[in-house]
């Protein structure tokens, strides 16, 4: 049986929304286009409290005949384009909505069409106009018509609700094919918080690299972030350097060579300027970008900028960052090629000697986001890391912590000798004056442990290093080095950067530091280890790192100073660590969320490219195996050694601590099935936390792709010995933190799951090559188990870690091929 249905062409001339499309009271001759009656039940269903208003509260109205492109752009993106996409200011005669609202108005409108009725703004112009005819209809098509309009109904509420969060828009935005929604979740982004979107990042620049039609609706996001921010226009080119496939390269290439070339150019902070001594003599060296690169020039980070207020010259922005980054992966690529450690070390610190002669410039540390320029980075302060085949190594960095505003201070070089009865300040040339040479460097020093303070080498290093720098006074940037015991007595030569004052030293103070030079070390001090140099750095104290450094720094008394550490790894690919790292900081949020004491160190990764980049290091802690080469005792052994005896308060604090870490990542590598465990890649902090880093194998990889580690993590008889035996309370706490963040991980699946599978897009990480690496990640979660029966698989999980044998055997694997413990 035909039913016939009269279908009226209702034409909604009095709808505001019409009237501001078509500009006039009436629809224009011939056009007949209908307004689509679900967008009608949608619009009519919202709240009033969603229709868009000002900052000072009062409701925006569409004003005014608008161009409608295909996508909404932020307010401060202008409507006008050129040929390569980038959008450019529009010509004098284009007509420009009066105010910033009117634009995010309309951008919220068009997003609310978009996802009614896919591009209504485009078919309007193309619809004929269609008289009331008689139309048949086959049964069920009204009811899948209704069914529809509520699915699109419910759609946009979820999108205008408050839960609606950055998780659920990638998970749409990977999932959905309709344009509408596509755009709508575009225009989303804008109101998000930048740290939120900043998170997912590398998700949105491998759902650009990879599906069209997304990168199509985000491009306007992108370009508009990468005019706001320098710091993002890098962090964007450098992952789609580091995710885009041969087969991908047009799209991906062309938005980064666009950002490389700062024809997005990023907005100018106001303040952006040089010291008046800075700028007049880059004058008188013809200040051009000339010397980027160049390290032997001195100015190899320098872009020649000379504003005084804001950057209006045209001088590149990104080049001098982008240099000083290929700087430091250069010298890891070149210390690979050095066989022994040692030699490796010496060569280390000379490279960054050469570095260090281009700073201070405007050049900055991705991995710390508060603003920031470099100030100095001490040769002898730098270690080689513990590897067999690659050279990554630690660095420490002082950097000047500014929003914009203040001067760099004059790089340092020898001055002048003070005037005979001048204060004891040091003093330091203006660039007007400096002399062309720079000073000769002692590039090697015999000392491994010990900082040499400036990179210009005192005359009695040898005697200097016996006592402890002076701490400098507010208005004393100087350094203290004796000449001899005797002499030390009675007076210091003070050397800054090369010469001296005589300056009165109490007694008090030389008996402090002789005190301190004949004091014996502490029994927890490490020694110096010829096969891992980093050792002694790594264990020695931030908090007394941070004090010796700034003491011996001639920028220390700046206001802003700061030390900042940094791991520079070339060779690695070191993409899938930064998936785990997100992975991590998702786990302890939703822990936190879900008040679990559980505990996990994430850290900030940088991807360079495919083969290098920057890891952020975890202070104040060792791993596993310099602790038992070092001390030779048990990791229970050590920790009373550190804290105190079993049952005092420091020990037990710290073996809480312990049991809530271990948990934590017990937990996180069943469900990552993370591989590598040996005690070269487990840290232990000086808090009692355990730490797990490297994860270059998860998922479906192992090392040398054997499956030898069997076991869902790793626990030792040692763990369990720090946890008071398996019948203590301290194990059964264990067991019981394990059950609770597998309840609450599993509550926040989704969220956790949707980062691993917008990522396996193209194949470019190894771990998701694998068809079910995500299916099996998802089962992990157990959502079909109750309670008791959760509880049952974390008794046999425990179990098994505990009397694996894979775990012993690739332990004593590792340790008569590579020597650790």
């Amino acid at each position: 049986m035909v039913r016939k249905i009269i279908v009226v062409g209702i034409r909604h001339y009095e709808d505001p929304f019409y009237k501001h499309v078509t500009g006039a009271n009436g629809p224009p001759a011939g056009c007949g286009h209908q307004r689509n009656r679900s967008l009608d039940s949608v619009l009519q269903r919202i709240p009033e409290d969603m229709t868009p208003t000002s900052p000072e509260g009062v409701p925006l109205r569409l004003t005014g005949e608008v161009p409608a492109p295909r996508l909404a752009l932020p307010p401060e993106i202008p409507a006008g384009s050129d040929d390569s996409g980038i959008h450019t200011p529009p010509d004098g005669n284009d007509e420009i909505p009066s105010s910033e609202e009117q634009n995010i108005t309309l951008a919220v409108a068009r997003s609310r069409e978009s996802l009614d009725s896919g591009n209504p703004l485009e078919e309007l112009d193309k619809l004929p106009d269609t008289p009331d005819t008689v139309v048949e209809e086959p049964p069920g098509k009204s009811v899948l018509s209704t069914s529809s309009t509520k699915n699109k109904d419910f759609l946009l509420r979820l999108f205008e609700s408050k839960l609606f969060d950055m998780s659920m828009a990638i998970s749409y935005l990977l999932n959905s094919k309709e344009p509408g929604v596509q755009t709508y979740l575009a225009n989303k982004l804008f109101s998000f918080p930048h740290e939120d979107v900043d998170f997912y990042l590398p998700q949105l620049a491998t759902m650009y690299i990879e599906i069209g039609d997304v990168a199509e609706v985000l491009r306007p996001y992108l370009v508009y972030r990468c005019k706001q921010s320098a710091e993002f226009s890098l962090r964007l080119a450098w992952l789609l350097t580091a995710f885009s496939g041969d087969a991908k390269r047009s799209r991906a290439t062309k938005l980064r060579d666009s950002i490389l070339a700062e024809e997005i150019r990023p907005a100018t902070k106001r303040g952006h300027h040089r010291s008046q001594s800075d700028a007049s003599a880059l004058r008188l060296a013809t200040p051009t970008g000339r010397h980027l690169g160049d390290l032997a020039s001195g100015r190899a980070f320098d872009n020649g900028c000379l504003c005084a207020e804001q950057c209006s010259c045209g001088a590149p922005r990104l080049a001098p960052q982008t240099h000083f980054l290929a700087a430091l992966t250069t010298i890891g690529r070149r210390l690979a090629g050095v066989a022994d450690k040692e030699r490796r070390n010496g060569r280390l610190r000379a490279e960054l000697a050469t570095l260090d002669l281009n700073l201070p410039a405007r050049v900055w540390l991705p991995l710390h986001h508060k603003p920031h320029y470099v100030l100095r980075i001490p040769p002898h302060a730098a270690a080689v890391l513990n590897s067999k085949d690659k050279a990554p190594y630690i660095m420490y960095v002082e950097v000047l912590e500014t929003d914009g505003h203040e001067p760099l201070p004059p790089r340092l070089l020898p001055p002048a000798p003070p005037a005979p009865h001048s204060p004891p300040i040091r003093h330091t040339k203006s660039e007007e004056n400096l002399v062309p040479e720079w000073p000769v460097l002692s590039l090697y020093s015999p000392l491994d442990d010990a900082d040499a303070g400036d990179c210009w080498s005192h005359d009695d290093e040898e005697v200097s290093t016996q006592y402890a720098p002076r701490a400098p006074a507010p208005d004393c940037l100087s350094q203290v080095s004796g000449v001899s015991l005797a002499s030390a007595a009675s007076a210091a030569s003070v050397g800054s950067c090369g010469s001296r004052e005589s300056v009165a030293v109490g007694a008090g103070d030389v008996r402090r530091r002789l005190e301190h030079a004949t004091a014996a070390p502490p029994p927890n001090a490490f020694k110096h280890d010829p096969h891992d140099p980093s050792a002694i750095a790594l264990k020695e104290s931030w908090e007394s790192k941070l004090s010796r450094m700034r003491s011996a720094s001639p920028y220390g008394a700046l206001a802003g100073w700061r030390l900042l550490g940094c791991i520079v790894k070339v060779g690695d690919d070191l993409r899938q660590e930064l998936l785990a790292a997100q992975l991590l900081r998702r786990l302890q949020a939703v822990w936190d969320a879900e008040r679990v004491p559980l505990r996990l160190r994430p850290y900030e990764i940088l991807c360079l490219d495919k083969e290098s980049g920057l890891i952020q290091p975890v202070l104040n802690s060792v791993s596993l195996h310099q602790i038992k080469k070092q001390s030779g005792k048990s990791l229970r052994a050590w920790l009373e050694l550190e804290h105190g005896p079993p049952n005092s308060e420091g020990f037990l604090r710290a073996q809480n601590n312990f049991v809530e870490s271990a948990a934590a990542y017990a937990l996180t590598s069943y469900l990552l099935q993370l591989k590598d465990r040996h005690n070269g890649n487990i840290l232990l902090d000086s808090a009692g936390h355990i730490i797990h880093i490297d994860f270059g194998f998860i998922f479906s990889i192992s090392p040398k792709n054997l499956g030898f580690e069997s076991s869902p993590f790793k626990l030792t008889s040692e763990f369990v010995e720090v946890m008071d035996g398996e019948g203590s309370d301290m194990f059964a706490y264990f067991k019981i933190l394990i059950l609770r963040g597998l309840i609450a991980a599993r509550k926040h699946c989704d969220q956790i799951v949707h980062l691993v599978d917008s990522m396996r897009m193209g194949g470019q990480l190894a771990c998701l090559r694998s068809s079910s690496a995500v299916t099996s990640f998802r089962a992990r979660f157990h959502h079909g188990r109750t309670e008791a029966q959760l509880h049952a698989l974390v008794e046999r999980l425990v179990r098994d870690a505990l009397h694996s044998l894979s775990t012993r055997l690739y332990d004593n694997y590792q340790y008569y091929t590579n020597g650790i413990l």
